[in-house]
């Protein structure tokens, strides 16, 4: 059988034609003459035709060829208002379209994570209406050729997200493999990662519903915790998940830390499609049926799948934590340490960034005197701080924000309001 992309160096021969690709594939190519050469969406493209129509729809082909034998599907969750960096953040850039570090996006970052898996093919990439170019010239930048965009009309929480990638993928690949994953997290230290994704790959194989448990480093209250129960016998390091807890108050929390037998909840998880469709096809059905529905009445062009805002509109919210892992008899935990953390305050920029000799992580025209353990940012306009510790000082073209470091989390609570009247799309 001809195959246009065998692995054998994107090349291959046919009867009466012959393929010299380069990087990724951009749209159809129709080839009429005996020697063309076509430049692609950046792409070059040699076609040799002995006479005749050859139309070689090469996304199809390329994501075919890589998707073949791939142990990991990856899920990349791109929606999100990320009302918590405000003012950075806001509902038309949410924080993983934004480079906290100068390292890249979060979501660039992501990517570039997911491409260090030896087994895994091209991510399906999930987003909201006013997120959909900005994510697709991401993946673009990025030189990655998803799977799918799929396209929310209205924000659902991660379940259905999750659920109608499964579905998407079912549609060709034989039960994959899903690493689900947040594209606003930092990952310190990747090749731990790797590891631990390759650990999780025997117990998911086996059935169970896996997520990743990051070590504790304080009693952390903003984040869920995940009490860790016996080994699972050959689950490659896994553990029976006991019970997952909700964000604790600081005494609870730290009751946790010090016990030793809880988990950061990452928010991660590793699972055949076929062990999540059947625990939420008993968990949650009507979720399953509105979420085909949508599926089944997508529009497609190009990356695109639009999911059908009517059907999707119908469906229950929740997240995968609430209605999946929390009900569920098969959830298991591997452990993380792999510097991870979800960004999900300014206190979580500065902890995960480069600090100076006085604890300050600084970015932008910033001048200070007499400063210590502060995150300032300049987006736009000099800003100068002078004797004073322990802040989270943020200034854009519009905006400024000041607050103790610890307490920076509750920006959001007090800008949410606005920024989802601002920022509510429907699909056209």
């Amino acid at each position: 059988m001809y195959d246009p992309l065998s692995p054998q160096g994107h090349h291959a021969r046919g009867v009466g034609h012959k393929y010299d690709v380069a990087g990724l594939a951009g749209l159809h190519v129709v080839a009429e003459s005996a020697d063309v050469l076509f430049a692609v969406v950046g792409v070059v493209v040699r076609c040799h035709c002995l006479g005749g129509l050859l139309t070689v729809d090469l996304r199809a082909l390329y994501r075919g060829w890589m998707a073949r034998g791939a142990l990991f599907f990856p899920v990349i969750l791109a929606g999100g208002g990320g009302t918590r960096l405000w003012p950075m953040s806001r509902a038309q850039k949410p924080k993983q379209l934004l480079d906290l570090s100068g390292g890249g996006t979060l979501l660039a970052q992501t990517l570039r994570r997911v491409g260090t898996l030896a087994d895994a093919a091209p991510p399906v990439l999930v987003c909201g209406v006013d997120q959909r170019f900005a994510v697709a010239e991401q993946a673009r930048a990025e030189g990655v050729l998803p799977q799918a965009v799929i396209v929310e009309p209205k924000a659902r929480d991660t379940a259905p997200a999750i659920v109608s990638a499964a579905l998407l993928l079912t549609e060709e690949v034989d039960d994959p493999l899903m690493l689900v994953l947040p594209s606003d997290h930092h990952i310190a230290d990747v090749p731990a990662w790797v590891d631990a994704v390759e650990a999780a790959g025997q117990a998911a194989r086996a059935g169970f519903v896996v997520t990743f448990g990051v070590e504790p480093e304080r009693a952390e209250t903003g984040y869920g915790y995940i009490e860790i129960g016996s080994e699972i016998d050959a689950g490659g390091g896994a553990f029976v998940v006991r019970r997952f807890c909700e964000k604790p108050a600081a005494e609870l929390a730290a009751e946790y830390v010090d016990s030793g037998r809880f988990r950061w909840n990452s928010g991660m998880f590793l699972f055949r499609a076929s062990v999540l469709l059947a625990e939420l096809g008993r968990l949650q059905p009507v979720m399953i049926e509105r979420c085909r529905a949508a599926l089944a009445g997508a529009g497609r062009d190009e990356d695109f799948v639009r999911l059908d805002p009517a059907a999707f509109g119908g469906c229950p919210a929740g997240s995968i934590d609430y209605v999946l892992m929390e009900h569920t008899d098969k959830a298991a935990v591997v452990p993380l340490q792999a510097g991870w953390s979800d960004i999900g305050s300014w206190l979580g920029v500065w902890a995960a960034g480069e600090r100076d000799a006085v604890g300050n992580v600084i970015s932008g025209d910033v001048s200070v005197r007499d400063v210590s353990n502060c995150l300032v940012r300049a987006e736009g306009p000099r800003v100068v701080v002078i004797g004073v510790d322990d802040l989270a000082i943020v200034a854009t073209d519009d905006a400024v924000f000041v607050c103790q470091k610890a307490r920076s989390a509750e920006v959001g609570q007090v800008v949410e309001g606005d920024e989802e009247a601002a920022g509510e799309s429907e699909l056209p």
